[in-house]
């Protein structure tokens, strides 16, 4: 902003000599005379007149603007707008007051303190404005998405207020910078604070970036249905490959920050010159991290385990429920937590019941006499499977998979939806076929015979009248 200079004043003071008289030229308050005050005055007056007219505009255009409100462009002007008219004006009013005592050293700082308010108000106002003007445009874009039908809209539109609102205090800061006019002592430290500033805003913008890109990816698979294997493959190769790159943006980050600064390249530069012994003392340090690292890719692209599989890990059942860049979450049947490292699902074996598929063929074993009727007990489950909602339909069975010199040993299959309803239904069978057995053919129960030979017979009687007659006497 260019102040008034020495010409300038004596124009106005001309003019006012010219209206009012040569008295208006005599000093009021030390160097100043009446007529700078008159003229100070007067753009307060103006400056008055202008906020009022613009104060009417803004409100009347807001109205129209309804339902919009404060998402339309007026709704957010009014702000800014107010405070740029009376930076404005406060500049212009007193520079009548400051330009008259030019001459002397103290007045050139006040002025240079003045330009320096006024181009940082009209920044500030400019700034604002911007700032508040990404909210109407997130608005806007927001409505214009829910209009389309389309899920991804949804998830991009608040990608871009979000970034818009990350980045642009930053580019601000920057902006500003220059207009402060600072020391080269600290213009430099300044500098690169804002370098850093920018780099972190940057990276929480690719952070969101990735995390939408990651929604974006899992709109089409829905993880809680009851078929659900193409989901969990892709839920898990989403979140591994996403926490890796999270990890390399964040390890970008530091890096781009660090060399920011000299001291830390020499640093690097020492680092680097012992490298051997460094690398060795790293390669041995980092070994277990690498290799869980390198299991990471391994379990992403082919996939041993996915997201809420179903495993026999440690002789315990229970479901994958969560896999980091260095561990993976069995969830027990129990309500437990089994804690193992990626390494274990690449180099032991273990046992994944919905590896292709979630259905499995469930067995219970019953061991009963040489008696019981196995066409009549086969019938029987057939009932007791046909009723039951936990079968899927696709098969049963009864065998005779095994006899011993006291009972012969049923094997009962049957498919289920998955492994829980699997559990269920063995132990509905289960319960249900002893049940059976208890009711219709409880000889058949397993039972240990005893046969007497006639020779026995009159011995095994006496030796019982005997006991009998000792206990009544």
């Amino acid at each position: 902003m260019t102040d008034f200079d020495g010409t300038s004043m004596a124009v106005l003071h001309g003019w006012m000599s010219a209206l009012f008289g040569p008295r208006v030229n005599e000093h009021a308050l030390g160097g100043i005379t009446w007529a700078d005050l008159s003229l100070s005055c007067a753009v307060v007056i103006l400056v008055m007149a202008a906020n009022g007219f613009a104060a009417v505009v803004v409100r009347r255009k807001r109205r129209r603007a309804a339902p919009a409100g404060k998402h339309s462009v007026f709704g957010v002007i009014g702000g800014p707008l107010y405070l740029s008219i009376w930076i404005c004006g406060g500049y212009f009013a007193l520079a009548p007051l400051v330009t008259p005592a030019q001459s002397s050293q103290g007045t050139a700082v006040v002025l240079e303190i003045l330009d320096k308010v006024f181009n940082l108000g009209v920044f500030a106002a400019l700034f604002w404005f911007c700032f508040r003007f990404t909210g109407v445009l997130e608005a806007r874009l927001s409505a214009w998405a829910g209009r389309t039908g389309g899920r991804l809209d949804d998830l991009f539109v608040p990608l871009l207020g979000r970034g818009l609102r990350v980045t642009l205090p930053v580019v601000a800061v920057i902006f500003a910078l220059p207009i402060l006019g600072l020391p080269p002592a600290y213009a430099g430290v300044a500098a690169k604070g804002s370098s850093v500033l920018l780099i972190v805003a940057v990276t929480l913008v690719l952070f969101q970036a990735v995390k939408t890109a990651q929604q974006a990816l899992l709109l089409r698979f829905d993880i809680t249905a009851a078929d659900n294997l193409k989901a969990r493959a892709m839920y898990t190769q989403v979140h591994v490959i996403g926490r890796v790159v999270y990890v390399g943006i964040g390890l970008f980050a530091v890096a781009c920050i660090l060399m920011l600064f000299q001291q830390v390249r020499h640093v690097g530069t020492s680092l680097l010159a012992s490298a051997g012994i460094m690398g060795i003392i790293a390669g041995v340090a980092g070994q277990k991290t690498l290799a869980n690292l390198i299991a990471g890719f391994q379990i992403a692209l082919s996939q041993p385990i996915r997201q809420d599989d179903v495993v026999i890990v440690e002789g315990e059942w229970g479901r994958i429920e969560e896999i980091t860049l260095s561990y993976v979450v069995v969830h027990i049947w129990d309500d437990r937590r089994l804690i193992l490292p990626l390494t274990y699902f690449v180099e032991k074996p273990f046992q994944n019941w919905t590896r292709s598929s979630a259905q499995l063929l469930g067995s219970v074993f019953v061991w009963v006499d040489y008696s019981f009727p196995i066409d009549e007990g086969r019938k029987a489950l057939e009932r007791i499977i046909e009723a039951s909602p936990l079968w899927d339909r696709r098969f049963w069975n009864l065998q005779v998979t095994d006899a011993t010199e006291k009972t012969m040993q049923l094997r009962v299959l049957a498919t289920s939806a998955d492994s829980s309803k699997s559990w269920d239904l063995r132990c509905e069978i289960r319960e249900k076929l002893i049940a059976f057995i208890q009711e219709h053919h409880p000889r058949s129960l397993p039972m240990v015979r005893a046969q007497l030979l006639a020779e026995e017979v009159p011995a095994a009687a006496g030796w019982h009248e005997a006991r009998a007659a000792g206990s009544t006497s």
